[in-house]
């Protein structure tokens, strides 16, 4: 299977197949939050470095940040936010901008190998993005949309990241470092939303070989019930091939379905992530319980009744 490899200064993280599914935190973001906007354009990043914590807690393999304000220096900030959160965890970073001065800003103050979000299939986006992830050797999420728009038909858009995947390789850079987002379409506005990503997130498995990500929360959006939905996607898109989502870790039905379904993939070896997040710790009634019931086993051979 294709190893996609990021890291910190100290620490590697691998997305791959064969391995556990990768978790993605995406609360480092400012868009819709407009509190955290402002504290992020005063320079205060109380929130951010508590949002950060909290997502590493809850089982974050990665931290997605993101600085974009409206007419603030993205850059500057971007840059700010990605040493603080160096200077506190040793997680791996993605670094999301459109703008490609603060994507240039991140790189160069991030240590280690970042995930660089994103690159998408225009011939402008592709010519400023691809020789940045050359320099920095970063890996790089490809976003299934150009010139066009974004298609409805999945079969379009596996043309665009195979696209996206051949002119990077015209930079001598290997699909294993690419990560194509397939673009998950709302199931509420498109009924076959769900069906055009799986068989898109097969074919990207198959055909071209690479990791696969999205944002998992697009597939529910303007519907009830969200998490249900977000829980039955992933662990679903998992199954297909699916190896990396962009999500919030502190929803516990999606990670409950993303850790499942590493369990039941195999990937998950001896259940030991499981046990260790869901095994319900021993309380001294119960200990005392079950010391009880032996004792009384123990009475009942001794005494020769039972």
């Amino acid at each position: 299977m294709t190893n996609t490899i990021v890291s910190s200064a100290t620490r590697e993280h691998i997305i791959s197949l064969d391995k556990p599914f990768t978790i993605i935190g995406e609360r480092i973001n400012p868009t819709g939050r407009k509190r955290l906007a402002e504290e992020m354009r005063n320079g205060n990043f109380e929130t951010v470095e508590r949002d950060a914590r909290a997502q590493i807690a809850a089982g974050a393999h990665m931290l997605d940040v993101n600085a974009g304000i409206p007419l603030a220096d993205e850059a500057a900030i971007l840059a700010k936010v990605i040493r603080l959160i160096q200077s506190f965890s040793d997680i791996p970073l993605s670094i999301d901008s459109s703008i490609i001065a603060a994507l240039e800003a991140g790189l160069e103050a991030y240590e280690g190998r970042a995930l660089l979000n994103s690159v998408t299939g225009e011939d402008e986006r592709l010519e400023a993005v691809l020789p940045l992830v050359k320099k920095y050797d970063c890996s790089v999420i490809a976003i299934s949309n150009d010139e066009s728009g974004i298609s409805e038909d999945p079969d379009v858009r596996f043309a665009v990241a195979k696209k996206i995947v051949e002119r990077a390789a015209d930079f001598s850079i290997g699909f294993e470092r690419i990560v194509v987002d397939p673009l998950v379409m709302p199931i509420g506005a498109l009924s076959q939303a769900g069906a055009g990503a799986l068989h898109l997130i097969r074919r990207l498995r198959e055909e071209l070989k690479v990791n696969t990500c999205c944002g998992a929360s697009n597939i529910s959006f303007g519907l009830p019930k969200r998490h249900a939905l977000n829980a039955a996607f992933l662990a679903m898109a998992s199954g297909a091939g699916m190896s990396s989502a962009i999500m919030n870790p502190l929803h516990e039905e999606e990670m409950v379905a993303i850790k499942s379904s590493d369990v039941i993939a195999g990937k998950d070896v001896g259940c030991t992530r499981w046990i260790k997040r869901f095994r319900e710790p021993e309380t001294d009634s119960t200990t005392g319980a079950q010391i009880g019931a032996r004792g009384a086993r123990r009475r009942r051979r001794e005494s020769g009744v039972g």
